[in-house]
């Protein structure tokens, strides 16, 4: 599913500019879960960009799903990261106005879904993350572990292929990041390819497979 060959990334900046990405070769068949781990400013969120369609390399090749990202047009990446792609971040990133099935729903009504099958939906997944009888909470009424699990839910919307983690735990307690660990590797066990990058010790632990980077490069696969 993901095959990243001599990537490198390099931000603009002073003579030589700020390589964040030195020569960073993998792959990741489907169904793996991988942890990305390291010091802060060492990539990851990078890296984690550039296979999310995100962001482009300086140079090296990135395949997704058989397609050479760079051969894909802007609306080719965007239709990936809405249909093959799901996202989770640190911050949650939820609309604080909005019930958490409205925020459920956003992805499908960009993707065009009917609103009767896209409510039907984000019902079946909060209730699949285990807030049900929530589904009209505001993320301002729900606990840091509650509105990751509503991003988990969103991220599922559209039935992805992929689900990108970062950082999933980064602001939640002990008990809430166990929680929100054992949804996204039940995800792992229905057959999807979960990547995370993180921090948390216990969590890379549990990943099948752990890329620890360092400057820009892997220190070991």
């Amino acid at each position: 599913m993901i095959r990243c060959r001599d990537l490198e990334k390099i931000y603009e900046g002073g003579k030589a500019g700020w390589p964040a990405l030195c020569g960073v070769s993998f792959s990741i068949t489907p169904g793996e879960s991988v942890a990305v781990t390291g010091p802060s400013g060492c990539g990851k969120s990078t890296l984690l960009n550039i296979i999310g369609l995100l962001d482009e390399p300086s140079g090296g090749g990135y395949e997704f799903d058989g397609l050479d990202a760079a051969r894909m047009s802007d609306g080719e990446r965007s239709a990936a990261r809405l249909h093959r792609i799901g996202f989770v971040f640190q911050a949650f990133h939820l609309l604080n106005r909005l019930p958490a099935v409205e925020n459920v729903c956003l992805p499908m009504m960009y993707a065009g879904e009917t609103s009767e099958g896209m409510r039907r939906r984000a019902h079946e997944l909060l209730a699949r993350v285990g807030l049900k009888g929530k589904e009209r909470k505001t993320p301002l009424e729900l606990s840091g572990g509650e509105r990751q699990r509503v991003a988990i839910a969103r991220a599922l919307a559209n039935s992805p292929k992929l689900l990108l983690a970062d950082e999933p735990t980064g602001n939640l307690d002990s008990a809430s990041s166990r929680e929100i660990m054992d949804i996204l590797f039940g995800l792992v066990g229905e057959g999807m390819t979960v990547i995370i990058v993180t921090h948390d010790r216990e969590l890379a632990v549990r990943a099948g497979r752990n890329i620890k980077m360092r400057d820009g490069k892997i220190e070991s696969i």
